[in-house]
């Protein structure tokens, strides 16, 4: 188990990862922040490399959409891990994530 982490992997792409859950977010959180106001436009957040998440994860890529959205940054999702998709299918959130099917 990796202590979670948000760094910049690219002028264009943010990379998550690690274990995201309720001792992890809250610095995501505030991280994840900072990187996307300082993004490019389209910026890629790789969820790939999650090893395990919570409902936290789900909360903290609603909450980096809503940061994108208000520096007006084009956010796209990939890798999203099997646990976030089944979390995100129950709680409704699959049609609302911006998903990049491509492969990572």
């Amino acid at each position: 188990m990796s202590e979670a982490q948000i760094e910049r992997s690219g002028e264009a792409e943010l990379r998550l990862r690690g274990v995201l859950d309720y001792r992890s977010g809250p610095a995501l959180r505030e991280v994840g922040r900072s990187l996307i106001a300082g993004g490019r436009s389209p910026l890629t957040l790789d969820c790939s490399a999650v090893e395990r998440s919570s409902s936290v994860g789900l909360s903290l890529l609603l909450a980096f959409m809503r940061d994108a959205r208000a520096a007006g940054v084009e956010l796209r999702v990939t890798g999203l891990p099997d646990d976030m998709q089944k979390i995100a299918r129950v709680s409704g959130l699959m049609d609302i994530l911006p998903l990049d099917a491509s492969p990572v």
